[in-house]
């Protein structure tokens, strides 16, 4: 971990500085007193890291090959348009980040993602082999516990909960578990063959979150949104198909090609007032409706 610690270390120092020289990196090196003790970071070392961070993170350091001969990330696309390495990279950045602030610890407050804890290891695991695990699902809306055998295809966080897609032995369909709800969980002796059919980043393409493979269509949604709740959907899109089609001083008009489910209506109530479904007309009376039963609740106070 140490080590590759030292990598993220060069990565985060070629990239805040687009381009740098050797000795400008050996000179930060020497500063950074934590990781190098006040000894200096030899030229061959460096090279070495360089190669390590291609085969680790994918992010190739090349060098200008003239003038002043600096080093620059060649495909810094592969840090901003995210997945595993990307955020392999921001959670050892963070960590290092926190390893050496510890004082702060008591300043320094954090989101717990206690679901990955207890079984995330033996799923990766399982799927490193394609073997079959076992386990006991919670269903919340049957209120019941069931046994499972599961091929487990592929894992995904989203908002501080783990899940995992896997098809159900003797089933077709693929479905979407939570790993905050499993107990009891086993991996199996028997193997599966991991279908050449299958991409995970394909399977929750239109999605907003994890709901997917439910039966909803991909739909054309434009949303008007308030001038400043605006400049979180900029900083933060919906989906990777957002695009912002209209801005004035009172509200902007963003357009997404998307699957409008249970998930993705809950950001749009999340929202409040500052947000409005303008298309397609079944969703915009799907939320209006939403917003009725919610006041009728409310409205003899």
């Amino acid at each position: 971990m140490n080590i590759i610690n030292k990598y993220v270390w060069l990565v985060e120092t070629i990239y805040r500085a687009h381009k740098i020289l050797y000795e400008e990196i050996n000179r930060k090196w020497l500063d950074d007193e934590d990781f190098s003790e006040g000894v200096e970071l030899p030229l061959r070392t460096f090279h070495k890291w360089r190669i390590a961070v291609e085969e680790m993170f994918g992010l190739i350091i090349e060098n200008e090959k003239r003038g002043e001969y600096r080093y620059y990330i060649e495909n810094e696309d592969v840090i901003t348009k995210g997945g595993m390495r990307s955020w392999l990279l921001n959670t050892i950045s963070t960590s290092n980040l926190l390893l050496e602030n510890r004082s702060l610890s008591d300043r320094i407050l954090l989101e717990d993602v206690p679901s990955g804890r207890e079984h995330l290891q033996s799923i990766i695991d399982a799927m490193k082999k394609n073997r079959l695990i076992h386990f006991t699902y919670y269903n919340y809306w049957r209120d019941d516990y069931r046994r499972h055998c599961v091929e487990p295809y592929c894992v995904k966080i989203f908002r501080q909960r783990w899940y995992m897609v896997g098809k159900m032995l003797g089933a077709n369909a693929v479905l979407v578990y939570s790993l905050d709800r499993m107990s009891e969980l086993r991996k199996s002796e028997r193997t599966f063959k991991y279908p050449d059919d299958f991409d995970g980043q394909c399977f929750f393409k239109d999605c907003y979150g994890i709901m997917a493979g439910d039966g909803t269509n991909v739909e054309h949604v434009v949303l008007k949104v308030s001038a400043g709740q605006a400049n979180y959907l900029r900083d933060l899109p919906l989906h990777s198909s957002q695009r912002e089609t209209e801005q004035n001083d009172e509200y902007s008009i963003f357009e997404l090609n998307i699957r409008p489910t249970f998930d993705f209506q809950q950001e749009i109530l999340w929202n409040g007032e500052d947000v409005e479904v303008l298309k397609p007309i079944w969703l915009r009376k799907e939320i209006a409706g939403k917003i009725k039963r919610m006041w009728n609740k409310y409205k003899t106070d």
